[in-house]
């Protein structure tokens, strides 16, 4: 796998890549010289009788307390340990390791003022597979994520804990195993190890392609559950959509269309058939789904803005200047992630009524009650759309805006927070509650084309089914359906299989094929 490289501008694929596929991660030279530029204006300034934040001065509300020439060392590594003040499960390894990354990138830019070593380190840390313990509470997300930052700084320094190869341990005693020493903090560098937007931003590129996988997903979903019930794809028709033309819609209807291309079920029910138009769950997917696309194309620039950003404070510019600002503050990455769990929760919440008209014999249209293979002996799916309706309630619940939110702290100082953590922590487990409401919904689908067979599906509705089938066994009789959803809604991931399948038989270019 090709590595990544500190020296041209990261995008969201090449975090995925480092989170979740172990890409290697290499500092070119030119962010060496440029960290190396950097880190000589700070040591110009570092003796200075001239209060500069962050280098002879306190933190925060403590900013206007000078610190000796002699102490300016134990002010950064004090800082480190005193943020480390996370509390909760820890985060994933992913969320972890795709924020080691944006922080060596943000290094890379120069602009933070540290030597190339720290930087080098976190790639190193990433190579190795050794991976800080970070708990996943206690960012507000204002000067950053200072707490979790402070976990993997405190890792650096052969502090706190690490996990190597699923074993957690003294940091000192994984980075030895490694072969890798801890960094001694000089002027600045415990300061812009943790001031940042890195760790809610690393999560926001995970929740992005995950939730950008199961748009391309709700359409093939929804596409088995229009031909399951019978339903008419007259409302894709280019010239509907057209009319209207939102880029999300437009794109959705066209994948629709592309799926649901010879279908002989279709052909079955094109003449003399009872329904007129389809409800609006069935119907309208290209004007839900597009805005979710939409919303989501929204949230990516955010995020490419952002991986590509220096967030520190203050900043070292070419011309030899130090100045404070705001670029740590959450507040973009903490509404874009709102935004990002709202859309996504669409998706389950229409992915749900649809699977209604799967079990409802009264709208299925013919379907056997609940698609049970002996109905009233046999319950068949029923509770299935109950654990769905009980995700798409939580969502309702993490829908609520974290951006909308702000608690001061640090005596007022930081007066206006963005709690972007909470945000990105919010739109992981709606990201994960929806992708299990579209495995329910192509678990009963699938079960529903079952009972149309031998009449066949469109091209791309058919390879969703047989991706399903492949994993899944017909529902011949009751069983647990906890296995069978938990199944679909693996191969619901990114690279699992049946999205890609689906758009692979109707000549569609496939999502990434990172892990989720």
């Amino acid at each position: 796998m090709q590595a990544v490289v500190l020296d041209a501008t990261l995008g969201v694929e090449d975090v995925v890549r480092v989170a979740r596929d172990g890409a290697r991660v290499t500092v070119g030279p030119g962010a060496v010289r440029r960290m190396e530029a950097g880190r000589a204006v700070i040591e110009r300034r570092r003796g200075d009788p001239e209060p500069a934040y962050g280098i002879n001065t306190g933190f925060g509300a403590l900013a206007e307390v000078r610190i000796p020439p002699e102490d300016v060392d134990a002010l950064q590594l004090n800082l480190v340990r005193s943020h480390a003040s996370g509390v909760g499960e820890p985060l994933p390894a992913e969320v972890v390791r795709a924020a080691m990354l944006l922080r060596a990138a943000v290094f890379a830019t120069g602009r933070s003022g540290v030597r190339p070593a720290l930087a080098r380190l976190l790639a190193d840390m990433l190579n190795a597979g050794v991976h800080p313990v970070v708990p996943s509470r206690g960012s507000v997300g204002a000067s950053g994520d200072l707490a979790p930052l402070a976990h993997i700084a405190l890792a650096l320094v052969g502090e706190g804990r690490v996990e190597v190869e699923g074993n957690i341990m003294a940091a000192a005693e994984g980075l030895a195993k490694a072969g890798l020493k801890p960094v001694c903090l000089e002027a600045k560098e415990g300061l812009a190890l943790i001031n940042g937007t890195q760790v809610m931003t690393g999560a926001g590129c995970l929740a992005l392609q995950d939730a950008e996988h199961l748009a391309a997903a709700a359409d093939v979903v929804g596409a088995m559950t229009l031909e399951a019930v019978r339903g008419t794809p007259d409302a894709f028709d280019a010239r509907v959509v057209g009319a209207r033309p939102h880029p999300g819609a437009l794109a959705s209807a066209a994948l629709l269309r592309a799926l649901l291309q010879d279908s002989e079920i279709r052909e079955s029910h094109r003449h003399g058939h009872a329904k007129v138009q389809d409800p609006y769950s069935l119907r309208c997917m290209p004007q839900v789904h597009g805005a979710v696309r939409d919303a989501l194309g929204f949230v990516r620039r955010v995020l490419e803005v952002e991986v590509a950003s220096a967030t520190d404070n203050p900043l070292v510019f070419e011309d030899g200047a130090i100045l404070s600002g705001g670029n740590f503050h959450g507040e973009p990455v903490a509404i874009a992630l709102d935004l990002l769990a709202i859309a996504v929760a669409e998706v389950a919440s229409i992915s749900e009524r649809r699977v209604e008209h799967l079990l409802n014999p009264a709208l299925s249209d013919g379907l056997t009650p609940f698609l049970a293979s002996q109905s009233g002996l046999a319950s068949g799916l029923m509770i299935a759309q109950v654990a769905a309706a009980s995700l798409v309630a939580e969502n309702r619940v993490l829908c609520h805006p974290a951006s909308v939110d702000s608690i001061p702290s640090s005596a007022n100082r930081e007066d206006h927070v963005s709690m972007g953590m909470t945000a990105a922590l919010k739109a992981r487990s709606v990201v994960a509650n929806t992708r299990t409401v579209l495995a329910v919904e192509a678990l009963c689908a699938a079960a529903g084309l079952d009972q149309r067979l031998p009449v066949r599906p469109g091209t791309g509705v058919r390879a969703a089914r047989e991706a399903i089938r492949s994993r899944v066994p017909p529902l011949d009789a009751d069983r647990p359906p906890s296995p069978d959803i938990e199944e679909v809604a693996r191969i619901l991931c990114p690279g699992g299989g049946l999205v890609e399948a689906a758009l692979e038989a109707v000549g569609k270019p496939a999502s990434p094929t990172s892990r989720c």
